[in-house]
């Protein structure tokens, strides 16, 4: 068997998340089209077997946008995505646009320029860039010469993702099948709850936000056919706090209902889900607060 693992980077919102459930072919990172969605680095583990026995398990990172911080959150999301560049056997770095729109791609670049790791550049929304522009990062990124492939996907619809599976899979080399066959990733579903909690606060708040909300799950207790989960949301405002609740309460039920829903797919059993709204000011430049939530180690 070939096994190993392959970090998914790139600046903020460019569909690192998105890919990464479209090589699992379930949802395990969550997915908006705010940046800096994703906060933690998430593992997913693709296993794929051969009738005589033999097969490749490789574990997908996928690592927060690579950003300027601007807080101890926004410094710890970067230096997880970075951290990563030596500990893969293959790097997946993701564009999306016109590199001289932006120096976020650059800066990126220069980094994995300094690492020796295998690299392979991923054009993603293919579906939506026209055929000249995608010449016109093809050419820019192959003459860097740093890449050992430059690969066109659409993670959103699924072309070239099985093909680009299959590169991926050409960097690994013989070693052990780390997980299960059957599983798909190493993160508690404690952390895919609030996940998905937060996931639904960011597709229903406005831009202003999202970005001060952290999830905190203070109950996740199973029976027989019932998950009870409580979760507290925390908020930097009060202004934020009022936003987030909504007249009447109305806000705050719609993101609950929503959460539920999903949350009872994805265990298949009800859920019975209490949230709460606190402020706790200034968290994301707070290591206790950071570490609480699980910012930090």
């Amino acid at each position: 068997m070939r096994s190993g693992f392959a970090g998914i980077v790139g600046r903020p919102n460019v569909g690192k998340s998105t890919l990464l459930n479209s090589i699992l072919g379930e949802k395990i990172a969550i997915t908006t089209d705010k940046p800096q969605t994703t906060r933690n680095s998430i593992r997913g583990i693709y296993t794929r077997m051969e009738e005589d026995g033999d097969g490749v398990q490789m574990i997908f990172i996928d690592t927060p946008g690579i950003h300027k911080p601007r807080n101890r959150l926004g410094e710890y999301m970067t230096d997880t995505a970075i951290g990563t560049f030596r500990e893969v056997d293959v790097i997946l770095f993701l564009v999306d646009s016109d590199p001289d729109k932006g120096p976020g791609d650059a800066y990126i670049t220069g980094l994995l320029a300094e690492v020796d790791t295998p690299k392979i550049l991923v054009i993603n929304k293919i579906d939506k860039l026209p055929p000249d522009e995608f010449e016109k990062i093809y050419h820019h990124y192959e003459e860097t010469g740093i890449f050992k492939e430059i690969f066109g996907v659409s993670a959103l619809d699924g072309t070239g993702v099985e093909e680009l599976v299959d590169l991926a899979a050409s960097f690994m080399e013989e070693g052990p099948m780390y997980f299960p066959e059957d599983m798909i990733t190493e993160d508690p579903v404690r952390f895919i709850a609030s996940e998905i909690i937060r996931e639904k606060i960011l597709l229903y708040m406005e831009d202003e936000i999202p970005h001060g909300v952290a999830v905190e799950i203070e109950e996740f207790a199973e029976e027989e056919d019932l998950t009870r989960i409580s979760a507290c949301i925390y908020c930097e405002r009060k202004s934020h706090k009022g936003m987030i609740i909504g007249k009447g309460g109305r806000k705050l039920k719609g993101i609950g209902k929503s959460a539920r829903q999903e949350l009872e797919a994805l265990l298949g059993t009800k859920v019975f889900l209490q949230t709460w709204v606190k402020i706790r000011e200034n968290w994301r430049d707070s290591d206790i607060a950071l570490s609480n939530f699980g910012y930090r180690e």
